[in-house]
């Protein structure tokens, strides 16, 4: 009997109402075979990274657990992005529809041209630390630490969250 594994997805767009691409794949990751959708993270406005000359993006993070294989989920997070119409070649940081970057899987530790695991740029992003301590605050890491603790090192510059509405909350 396959055994039930967590895993972590970090989830980003800045093309085509990203708010509302960001919601449309929460709703497809909970449709993955052999896997439960547990908890999402609020959505945060943030800075591109690298070029500045495209929109903000709008980011938030995802955990399930599944019993499919992280290669075998990657493959059905790059299907997603392919039916949201992202093409295969990408522009690395560029605009994007969805992004879907799998950050964790059962604290595994792999180096692998297709896969890294953990995602190697968490520890420099925290539009990706900040979504992913709002539901895993204690997650470690392997080989990078714990996730609150990451994210008290980064730092809040250029993300802002989003309120219900999708406007920036207020202070």
């Amino acid at each position: 009997m396959p055994v039930w594994q967590p895993a972590y997805i970090g989830l980003g767009s800045n093309l085509h109402q990203p708010r509302e691409q960001v919601e449309r794949a929460f709703t497809e990751l909970a449709r993955l075979p052999r896997s439960t959708a547990l908890v999402r993270s609020r959505y945060y406005l943030s800075q591109p990274l690298g070029r500045l000359d495209q929109p903000h993006f709008v980011n938030a993070a995802a955990g399930l657990l599944t019993q499919l294989s992280a290669p075998e989920l990657l493959q059905a997070l790059r299907a997603i992005e392919a039916a949201f119409g992202r093409p295969q070649r990408r522009e690395r940081w560029g605009p994007r529809v969805i992004d879907l970057d799998l950050l964790s899987f059962a604290h595994e530790r792999r180096t692998a041209a297709e896969l890294t695991l953990p995602h190697p740029g968490i520890p420099e992003r925290n539009f990706v630390l900040y979504p992913l301590a709002d539901i895993a605050p204690d997650l470690e890491l392997p080989g990078l630490g714990r996730v609150a603790e990451l994210r008290e090192r980064i730092g809040s510059a250029g993300i802002t969250v989003l309120d219900s509405d999708g406007d920036r909350e207020r202070s």
